[in-house]
This record gives structure tokens, sequence and C-alpha cells, in this order.
């Protein structure tokens, strides 16, 4: 905002108020409101430095490339659901470093914008195991008239040490503030900034994040439940190590029984077994199955002869990995499945190589274990997974009750694909928890929405760009409840179709006689009704 305009408003706010109140009180709200980007600088935060506060101009910033950066620039991920992304408005940039303890190290930003700002702050999730900022989403969030934050979690994955899990190891406090406490500080330090730099507090505030993202989601709303008046969380790890345990399983049975390794091949074999089984024309077409939860196929379906192994069967070896990955691990103790295996139709994802999956393999080494060389293989789905969740469990779980977050008029959306290795139906008897817990009050607070054909967060065959950003905003600002969302798949930047995503347990369903590839063809419908 100009600082003219600034200084005329606020000798209005003192005319007005020496009627009132003394002069030196008027003064001092005056004093404290900034008169430009630089002179954030004069504004200190508790427990933070500045490292940058610089005017950037229309269509110049340009963020750095890497593998992060690589995702992130997908349609898929696109918090307002654009095809690309455009060039950036003038905004004002602040960087700074928060260190609540003495080995903290938050790096953070909060862009301002200059002109147009809507009175809205958005707090963009990250990925993986974070040690990065999330430049993207925070370009997406600046474009659409929002004062935007993000913030590393207190690590840089561009250094050896801070790659991974590695952070972890000697580091509690770099635990706390990777499971939680960064995400609560930026949002604190955005929000003061935001109030110096326009005058006012934010209107609202909504954070948008997907896998460790959805995560940090779950965790402001359950934590913090006054950050966020909406939390878009998609395809959150919950509770991780559970999910973290699921993703070694497949490893892991197949190192210790190597009759049980399956060739690629293989996995894709039965993948076209499933599609010819459960998908329905449209999923035929577009290349997924249509509604996983309701397919019956079995594996044992396409096992070979006696004596016989072909690539058009599967032997009784392959069967059995492929029912063991579906099903998920199995603690020995309690016969109870840990966290279940991904859905039908996802199977071109999967793998028994007798390797670890890395992401997960560090939460256990690194973070539950302290312990670098601890073997994998050796893993017991009983002891090991009670002392991981033990140790790691009362930073990064969240259980089913967030009635503060939904009885103060939160709003959460989740949602997540259906070829995700998280599978969907996991998560929505964690949203029917949530809706219990919250009683009458809160319920109508939640939404899920599952994605046919959506990969992890983003890809895959379906329809995975549409604006979260957007949801979130009319439900929160106009009541709107997002029950149906137009999703879009955009192949060269260019959309070649569109369905409505369902809030469930709806599901679209084709008119069987419209265009396939245009949302118009399709209606929400609730499975069993009438």
């Amino acid at each position: 905002m100009p600082a003219p305009r600034q200084r005329r408003s606020c000798r209005r706010t003192m005319a007005r108020a020496l009627l009132a109140a003394p002069l030196f009180m008027v003064a001092g709200a005056c004093a404290a409101r900034a008169t430009g980007c630089s002179d954030l600088a004069r504004h200190a935060l508790p427990d933070a430095t500045f490292t940058t506060i610089e005017t950037v101009k229309a269509g110049s910033w340009h963020p750095p490339q890497d593998q992060l950066s690589h995702i992130m620039f997908t349609p898929g991920m696109n918090l307002a659901g654009h095809t690309a992304e455009a060039a950036n408005p003038a905004f004002c940039r602040v960087a700074l470093t928060l260190h609540p303890t003495a080995d903290s190290r938050i790096r953070t930003e909060v862009w301002l914008p200059l002109k147009g700002w809507n009175g809205k702050l958005l707090g963009v999730g990250n990925f993986g195991w974070a040690g990065s900022l999330m430049y993207y989403g925070m370009a997406t969030g600046l474009g659409e008239g929002y004062a935007v934050a993000s913030t590393d979690t207190g690590h840089d994955s561009a250094t050896p040490e801070g790659q991974g899990g590695r952070f972890t190891l000697g580091h509690p406090e770099k635990m706390i503030d990777y499971a939680y406490r960064a995400d609560h500080l930026m949002t604190v330090a955005a929000k003061a900034l935001v109030k110096t730099f326009y005058g006012h507090e934010a209107t609202h505030a909504y954070w948008i994040g997907c896998s460790l993202g959805g995560l940090e989601g779950l965790i402001e709303a359950k934590r913090y439940p006054e950050d966020y008046d909406g939390i878009v969380a998609g395809a959150p790890p919950n509770p991780i190590v559970n999910f973290n345990a699921e993703q070694l399983w497949a490893g892991w049975m197949s190192y210790h029984d190597p009759a049980l390794r399956v060739p690629r091949d293989k996995f894709r074999l039965l993948n076209t077994a499933v599609m010819n089984a459960c998908a329905g024309p449209v999923g035929r077409k577009q290349g997924f199955v249509d509604e996983p939860d309701r397919c019956a196929f079995r594996p044992e379906q396409i096992l070979c002869k006696p004596g016989s192994n072909t690539a058009s069967c599967l032997t009784a070896d392959e069967v059995r990995a492929a029912r063991n990955i579906y099903q998920g691990p199995v603690d020995p103790q309690t016969h109870t499945v840990i966290f279940p295996g991904p859905a039908k139709g996802s199977e071109d994802g999967f793998s028994a190589d007798g390797k670890a999956f890395p992401v997960a393999l560090d939460l256990f080494r690194y973070a539950a274990f302290q312990n670098p060389d601890w073997d994998w293989t050796t893993l017991k789905w009983d002891t090991d997974v009670q002392e991981a969740t033990r140790k790691v469990g009362p930073l990064l779980h969240v259980d089913d009750n967030l009635a503060p977050f939904l009885a103060r008029g939160g709003r959460l959306l989740l949602y997540i694909g259906w070829n995700d290795g998280h599978n969907p139906q996991q998560l929505a008897t964690y949203y029917q928890a949530v809706q219990r817990h919250a009683g009458a009050a809160g319920r109508d607070g939640v939404r899920l929405i599952t994605i046919p054909g959506m990969g992890h967060c983003q890809g895959g065959a379906g329809c995975d760009t549409f604006s979260k950003l957007g949801a979130i905003d009319d439900w929160v600002s106009h009541g709107q409840a997002p029950d149906m969302i137009v999703a879009a798949r955009v192949d060269g930047g260019q959309v070649v179709r569109t369905r409505p995503l369902c809030a469930w347990p709806a599901v679209a369903r084709y008119d069987g006689q419209g265009d396939m590839d245009d949302a118009r063809s399709f209606a929400c419908v609730t499975p069993g009704a009438n």
C-alpha cells in the first residue's frame, strides 16, 4: 500500500480517536504500522531475525529449480487449479529466521502483496521430509491476492545433514520444530507482519498442504485450533508410524521370502485384470477404476494353472504377495492390520523387490530409534512399531478429536486419490471418527473428497487439478460447502477433460449419454441411496 495513503489513514484515525483516548495511545497505534516494505525491519518479532526485506517487482520472481520444484510445478499441485503458474505481482518479501531454542533455525518467508490484497492469509504446507520453502504454492496464493507464508520446518534439505530425516539425529528440538513448532511460529509471525504492514489483521487464514503438508494441517487443527479458519489437508499420512510401516511392508516381506518378489510386468498384468473386472465404461476409456472400494476382484482369479508360469497369469507366490500388499502389515500380537494396503486399481505403483522405501525408513532409523545403522530387515511388527509410536506419536500423530477447531467454526477439507499408496478407505474411517467427535455443532465442518485415478497428491489418469484455495475460501467466507468440485485433467498445458469430485460417500456417476470428458455428463450420487 502506498505510504501517502497510509499516512492519510493514520491521520484520520488519530482525528477520530482524539475525542476518546489520550494522544500517546493513538500515536503508539499509528507508529506500529509500517509505511513501506523496508520499514518492516524496525518492527521486531520475538525470537526472530530478519535476513531479507525487499520489494519484488512484478514478473521478476523465479523460484529455485530442484526436484521439489518439479513436483510443485505440476498442474495437480497448483493450489488454485491453474494449468500454469502466472507471473508474480509486485510484493514485499520478508525472509526471517525463527530461533525459539538454541538449536532452532527455522527459515521462514512471508510475502505481502503491494496491491490488491484480499485481506486474507495463506499458509503453505510442505512435502516429504520438508527442508525447503514451498515457493510455487506461495506464488500461486500471492497471485490470488493472498498474503502468504512458508517455512522449511527448521532444517535445510540442500545440506547433507538436512536431507531426509537425518536432521532429527541427536536434535530433539529440531524434531519438535519439524513436527509442529515451526508451522505455528511461522503463522504467528505472518499474522503479526500482516497486521503491521496493512494496519489490520487478516479476515481469514487458510492452510493448504498435501502429504506432509496434509499432516501439518491436521496437527495445526489439533494443537492450535485458533491459527487457521480453513484447512485443506491432502493425503495426510496419519498415524505416520503406521503409514510408514505399511510403506516398508512389501519390501520387508519380499526380502525375507524371495519367492514373494514380483516383477513389474506382473503387477501391470494384475492392474489390467483389475481394470477389466472393475472399471466402468468411463474408467476403461480414461484409464482407472471408477469406484475401487466396490471392486471385488481377487488376484486368485488370474492364478496360473499348476506347473505353468506365463506372462498372462500369476504364480501362487505372486498371488500371495499381491494379497499381502492389499492387506497391509499385521500386528502378530493383536492380529489387527497396522495400516491397510493400497486400493484396487493402483497396482502399477506396487513394488516387491526386497528393498526399503527410503522416506519411511528414515522415520524409524532416525526419528524414532536415533540409529542411522538400524537394520530395517529386523523390523518387528509388534514391538518395534509400538516403540516407534511411543517415540514419535506424541509429536506427529493426530487423533480424531478435532472438536475445538470445528466448534469455533473451523472448516477442514480432506482429499486423496484412489491411486495413492495411501488407501482412501483408511482416511474415510478417520473422517467418520472426526465427525463423531465433533458432534452436532461441528460435524458439518469437515468434508472428504476421494479422487478416482489420482496418484499421490497429483498425477495419474484421473482429474487431479482443482482449486483447493477456491473451495476452502467459498466454504469459510461464503458458507458454500464443497459437496461437489469440478476438477480437470491437464495435458501439455491444456484441459483435456473435466469431472466432478464428490464429497464422500457420494461418487460421480456418468449419465450414459453425454460426453465422458465433460463434467456436465456426471452427477454426484450416494451409493446405495434410492
